[in-house]
């Protein structure tokens, strides 16, 4: 049985809520929440095609590191990364069309849910190869060192890409060039579906830095203000100049691996333990009610709001046509002059 998310020094909310700030919040995890639902109906419907891997639970750890960063810095991940896209605020609308396949998606439908790009966004890839977007996050560090701006990039993976040897590889040049990179490791506990216990000789994965002297820590990943927190500490870190930090943040998916598991490998009273007293959206929102910075119907209002950005997302999506076969050619070479 998974741990439940523990709560580190950076889990303490503050005293009272900025209703501008949690209504944002709410707003951008419901988002993720709501689109992530609906791209499983689809998913089942037949109209999104290959592997997807829904972001339901996880919610609070993008929408908290988003909220630390400015314009410039650089996001990479894996392949659960439709929250990451969401959360940059690429257009649902161009998302959705990308997991149908469509000529109107962001890799005009030849990426699907886990290789789609956003340059504009500063969005590098959901990567479908384990760990391979640690490197790759390393080296747009290593970019952002060379050029001597002061962004830095977020490089997100899970427990299970944790234990791949290329982590290490990068962890060992960021912190020997003190390279401004934050390492997210997204631990849900089950990878593919081992438990981190039976797959990690060491559980606390925030410490896999020690070896390379690179700063860490375990963070609640279930509370969007203990993740700003401890991402703003970490951005102001590798930013001015230090290295490297790594977050571990404990959280929880709620559906299997990807659509196709059907998550035997854990008791339901596990997963509804988790959605009843950890929910991020839920412990948001109860947080905003007793507080009074926000009111049930205002709150129903702003679900009704993203169901149906969600609904003409979909829509958008299937109406989009589907690629030309002369695609198949394209963004696959470079044309480059002769000297």
């Amino acid at each position: 049985m998974a741990k439940t998310p523990s709560r580190s020094k950076t889990s303490k909310s503050p005293p009272k809520l900025k209703r501008d700030e949690a209504l944002k919040y709410y707003r951008d995890m419901l988002l993720i929440r709501r689109f992530e639902e609906r791209a499983g109906q689809l998913y089942g419907m037949g109209k999104i095609a290959g592997f997807c891997h829904l972001y339901i639970g996880q919610e609070a750890v993008v929408t908290g590191i988003q909220a630390c960063l400015k314009d410039g810095d650089q996001i990479v991940t894996g392949y659960r990364d439709h929250g990451h896209m969401l959360a940059c605020d690429m257009d649902p609308k161009g998302v959705m069309a990308e997991l149908t396949g469509r000529k109107d998606g962001y890799s005009k439908g030849k990426g699907g849910s886990m290789h789609m790009f956003s340059r504009e966004k500063n969005f590098f890839g959901g990567h479908g190869i384990v760990g391979a977007q640690v490197p790759i996050g390393t080296g747009l560090g290593f970019s952002n060192k060379y050029r001597g701006n002061d962004n830095i990039c977020v490089t997100y993976f899970g427990d299970g890409a944790a234990n791949q040897g290329q982590v290490y590889e990068s962890f060992n040049m960021a912190s020997l060039w003190d390279l401004p990179v934050v390492y997210v490791i997204e631990n849900n506990q089950y990878a593919m579906g081992t438990s981190v216990a039976r797959a990690s000789a060491e559980t606390e994965l925030f410490k896999r830095g020690i070896s390379f002297e690179i700063e860490g820590e375990e963070v609640d990943g279930m509370d969007v203000y203990a993740v700003k927190a401890a991402g703003e500490k970490a951005a102001k870190y590798a930013r001015s100049g230090k290295g490297p930090y790594i977050l571990e943040m404990k959280t929880y998916r709620y559906r299997g691996h990807s659509m196709s598991d059907p998550a035997k490998y854990r008791k339901r009273e596990e997963v509804d333990d988790i959605r009843t007293h950890h929910d991020p959206i839920d412990g948001l929102k109860g947080r905003m009610l007793e507080q009074e910075i926000a009111t049930e119907e205002e709150l129903k209002d702003l679900d009704k709001e993203i169901k149906e950005l969600v609904k003409e997302a979909a829509d958008f999506s299937l109406d989009s046509p589907e690629p030309d076969p002369e695609e198949l050619w394209t963004d696959v070479l470079r044309e480059v002059e002769s000297a």
